[in-house]
């Protein structure tokens, strides 16, 4: 297997995005309430996502960017990528959050990957505009990874794609290995790995032989 695609937030990170943004105009609240339904497939997750981008119409661009800078990658998720990377594997984030966050993450990190897949808050006047746009609103985890896999050139088996909400449905039921990170109700059915930890993601890559033994 040499293509490893991440979900970020509540995988790579233990931080919601769009509930950092929310906390920023007082509606963190209504935010994770949205965010919990959609992870647990109650309701889609497009129509999540514009639901709480429209809660956001007006804040700032300086309080976002505020917000963006409090995004952190779980402990063990820069060691764990960094190995990937210097294991010749390719790395991505496919993410229905936003790029500013992710970036942010990984820069206070020093870590990159190769690919990220993710949207964007459209801003006007220095003001989020409530609008939502990007690849993954409407788009699937499952379509991201083929396009990938047939970039890097390898078969969907040999890819791993590690997530643990809704979202993630799609790209953990083609992936070659599906690892529930924490996964919601609905969605560990459908992993063959459920790990609570980076650490624990590691050990099933080495037995995947994804990674080498040390």
């Amino acid at each position: 297997m040499t293509v490893v695609a991440f979900d970020f937030d509540g995988t790579l990170s233990d931080s919601e995005m769009t509930v950092l943004l929310g906390d920023r105009c007082g509606v963190a609240d209504d935010m994770e309430s949205i965010t919990e339904r959609a992870m647990n497939d109650e309701i889609g997750y497009a129509e999540s996502l514009r639901e709480r981008a429209a809660l956001l119409e007006g804040l700032p661009k300086a309080e976002a960017e505020a917000a963006f800078d409090e995004v952190v990658l779980r402990e063990g998720a820069a060691d764990l990528i960094d190995e990937l990377n210097d294991a010749g594997v390719t790395t991505a984030i496919l993410t229905g959050g936003f790029e500013r966050g992710v970036a942010a993450a990984l820069e206070r990190e020093g870590v990159s990957v190769d690919h990220i897949v993710s949207n964007r808050l459209p801003i006007e006047g220095d003001e989020l505009t409530g609008d939502v746009e990007g690849p993954l609103i409407e788009g699937t985890k499952d379509n991201a990874l083929e396009a990938l896999a047939d970039d890097v050139g390898v078969d969907l088996d040999e890819t791993v794609a590690v997530g643990d909400g809704a979202n993630d449905l799609p790209m953990l039921k083609v992936a070659g290995l599906a690892i529930g990170f924490e996964p919601k109700p609905a969605v560990e059915p459908h992993c063959d790995v459920v790990v609570t930890s980076m650490d624990e993601a590691r050990k099933t890559l080495v037995e995947e032989t994804v990674l080498a033994e040390p």
